[in-house]
C-alpha cells in the first residue's frame, strides 16, 4: 500500500487515536507494535509512509546502518517474563518442564549465584544474589540496602555499599 498524498495521509494518522494507529501500524509494517504510545506510533507510522512512497533509504544509508549494527552489544539477560523451553535428553523425553527465568530489572544488580564482596572495617562479607533477594549470615534479605544496614547498623544505599553503582552516571 503506497499512499499517493503523503501530507493528506499524515494529517490524518495526526487525528487517530492510538488503537487506530496499532492498526495502521500493522497494515505497513505487517506486524502488531510492541508499543500502545500515540507519538511513537504517529512517528513510525508516518516514517513508513514516507519510506514506501520516496523509495526507502540510500544504499549508503543502508551500508551504514549495518554496520552500526554489527556493533551493537548482545542482549546478556532476558526480557521480562520469557519462559525457558524445556530441555530434552537424547531420547526426546522432557528432562524439565517450562520455567520462568528471573531477569534483573536494575542493570546493575547481577544474576542470581554471583557473590558480592565487601571489605567494610577490616572484615570481608559475603552475599549471595539469590532469585528472591540476598543471603547473608544465614537470612534472606529483600534487598542490598537492608543487607548494608545489617552489616554497618546504619542506613546506606546498598548498590553503593556493594559498588554496584553505574559508572556511566559518576562521570557526570
Amino acid at each position: 500500500m503506497i499512499a499517493q498524498n503523503i501530507p493528506a495521509e499524515i494529517a490524518a494518522l495526526k487525528k487517530m487515536k492510538a488503537k487506530a494507529l496499532r492498526e495502521k501500524y500493522l497494515e505497513l509494517f505487517g506486524e502488531e507494535s510492541r508499543s500502545g504510545n500515540r507519538l511513537w506510533l504517529f512517528r513510525r507510522c508516518a516514517w513508513r509512509l514516507q519510506s514506501l512512497a520516496e523509495g526507502g533509504l540510500s544504499d549508503r544509508a543502508l551500508h551504514r546502518a549495518r554496520q552500526l549494527a554489527r556493533d551493537v552489544d548482545i542482549r546478556m539477560t532476558p526480557p521480562p517474563g520469557w519462559e525457558m523451553p524445556p530441555l530434552e535428553d537424547l531420547s526426546g523425553i522432557s528432562i524439565s518442564t517450562h520455567r520462568r527465568i528471573r531477569c534483573n530489572l536494575d542493570a546493575r544488580l547481577p544474576m542470581p549465584g554471583v557473590i558480592l564482596k565487601r571489605l567494610f572495617k577490616g572484615h570481608e562479607y559475603e552475599v549471595e544474589v539469590l532469585d528472591n533477594g540476598f543471603a547473608y549470615d544465614g537470612e534472606v534479605y529483600r534487598s542490598l540496602s537492608a543487607v548494608a544496614n545489617a552489616i554497618t547498623g546504619s542506613q546506606w544505599n546498598g548498590y553503593l555499599f556493594f559498588g554496584l553503582t553505574d559508572p556511566s552516571k559518576e562521570a557526570e
